[in-house]
């Protein structure tokens, strides 16, 4: 689709929402017309289903019975569910832009999205923002509505914040850019407070960040910071990473999806208070264990000094992926 108005497009007809048992159509004709006029009989009696059509609790059944073809899937998510049973019980309120004032959770994931245009701003009630698995390289944030409180961009291909910082939404409680092109130093002065105030989660995860003091120090202004994730940085691979993270931010309750207790962070009391523990480089040893398949070589010691046997080369790569 390349943008995200163009990918909802495409998922608002996944949807259905305007075929039976949804919207308004001759299994339900009666319902727009007596939505038009003012009831007058009294109260207590219901007006006869005309033949043909359908109770709206009939219609919301084809919907929940999971052995009715016009169920969604089991993996569907709860905000598909409501729409579908919107356009079921008030299929006017999806007509034309009005559905843009219903959706409160949008989830394109893996659509090809490129850009996320300024088609968001129609979501005047969107709260929940997830993008994953898509090909976004960066986001204006004068695109997202400024009721955003979760913004989740993993596995993209994110090398930079500035725009996401330019005007971000001072609501947002959580930002996921795990998995993307991040690179330090550059990006931490993007990680503060003065962009974030309300920021609860925050997940960096597998990117090439590099500098953990610089990110320490950004971070420490994010006084509701309760959740981080940056596990898959080279940063990460400092020996003292944990300990320093954890007595630098005495607020966090989980880091790299671990509940941090109490003892635990006592074990590390003080260790904020030494940076040069903080070394620049890092050291990987790697041990090759039992390899099958190879040439035994000690079979080739059995040919004699001089004589005439072939010579037998062999030659290996390894190759090591971090």
């Amino acid at each position: 689709p390349g943008s995200v108005s163009a990918a909802f497009q495409e998922y608002l007809q996944h949807l259905g929402l305007q075929d039976f048992p949804c919207g308004l159509g001759s299994w339900n004709k009666s319902q727009l017309n007596a939505s038009r006029r003012p009831r007058v009989e009294p109260a207590g009696l219901e007006e006869a289903v005309p033949l043909g059509e359908e109770t709206p609790e009939a219609l919301l059944e084809l919907l929940r019975d999971q052995h009715s073809p016009w169920a969604l899937p089991p993996e569907c998510s709860p905000q598909e569910q409501l729409l579908r049973e919107v356009a079921v019980l008030a299929p006017e309120l999806l007509q034309g832009s009005r559905v843009f004032q219903v959706v409160k959770s949008l989830r394109i994931l893996d659509k090809g999205v490129e850009e996320v245009d300024e088609g968001l701003l129609q979501f005047q009630q969107l709260e929940e923002l997830i993008l994953s698995a898509n090909y976004i390289s960066r986001v204006t944030s004068a695109h997202l509505p400024r009721t955003l409180k979760v913004l989740e961009l993993c596995c993209n291909v994110v090398g930079d914040l500035q725009d996401l910082c330019a005007q971000p939404p001072p609501e947002l409680q959580h930002l996921g850019l795990g998995y993307n092109r991040l690179c330090g130093p550059s990006q931490e002065k993007h990680l503060t407070v003065d962009f974030w105030p309300n920021l609860v989660s925050l997940d960096l995860s597998f990117n090439s960040l590099t500098d953990l003091l610089e990110l320490v120090s950004q971070l420490s202004t994010l006084q509701n910071l309760r959740i981080l994730v940056l596990q898959g940085n080279p940063l990460a691979l400092i020996p003292p990473y944990r300990g320093f993270l954890l007595d630098s931010l005495p607020k966090l309750s989980i880091l790299d999806d671990i509940y941090i207790w109490p003892e635990e962070r006592q074990q590390f009391h003080g260790l904020a208070r030494q940076p040069e523990l903080i070394r620049s480089e890092a050291r990987v040893v790697v041990s090759i264990g039992e390899m099958k398949g190879l040439p035994n070589p000690e079979a080739f010691q059995q040919l004699e000094v001089g004589s005439e046997g072939p010579m037998i080369t062999c030659s290996y790569c390894v190759t090591y992926e971090f």
